[in-house]
């Protein structure tokens, strides 16, 4: 079995947890907020948990320690659009399609994976106003990018 599978396989588990947990979080404040007499500020504090699993689908950074063969081994990524591309340095504004959280430099190291448009690549073919999701594991780094569909 491939390295990125196995990783990716246990990222999957990590965040389905941590969805999992948001959505116990969520259905057990809503239940709160509705029964009895709720206070406005209860209604209120509800209807922000509302859409907790969905909002883990836009996560545009994070940082999971999973179990491996050998321990445990803590997994980091990073998503959003390209920048810019030096070298082996990537800047990246960390974000979804319509919003930006902030803009980040990251060292991708010589052996990583790259994928550009589901094909292999290297960083250099990587360009500006791509989507891209680096993901970093105890072994390798994955860059994972693709040009947006135009409207």
């Amino acid at each position: 079995m491939s390295t990125i599978r196995r990783h990716s396989r246990l990222l999957l588990v990590a965040v389905c947890c941590v969805a999992v947990g948001a959505g116990i979080g969520a259905i057990a404040s809503a239940g709160a907020a509705t029964s009895g007499s709720a206070s406005p500020a209860a209604a209120t504090h509800a209807k922000a948990h509302r859409g907790g699993l969905r909002r883990l689908l836009h996560a545009v950074q994070g940082s999971a320690v999973v179990r491996t063969a050998d321990g445990f081994a803590n997994v980091t990524f990073q998503r959003g659009k390209v920048d810019s591309v030096s070298g082996q340095r990537l800047t990246i504004t960390e974000g979804t399609p319509k919003a930006s959280y902030k803009t980040v430099s990251v060292t991708v190291p010589a052996g990583a994976v790259v994928r550009d448009n589901r094909q292999k690549a290297t960083l250099s073919d990587v360009k500006a106003g791509q989507r891209v999701l680096v993901l970093t594991t105890p072994k390798r780094t994955y860059v994972i990018a693709r040009t947006p569909k135009q409207g």
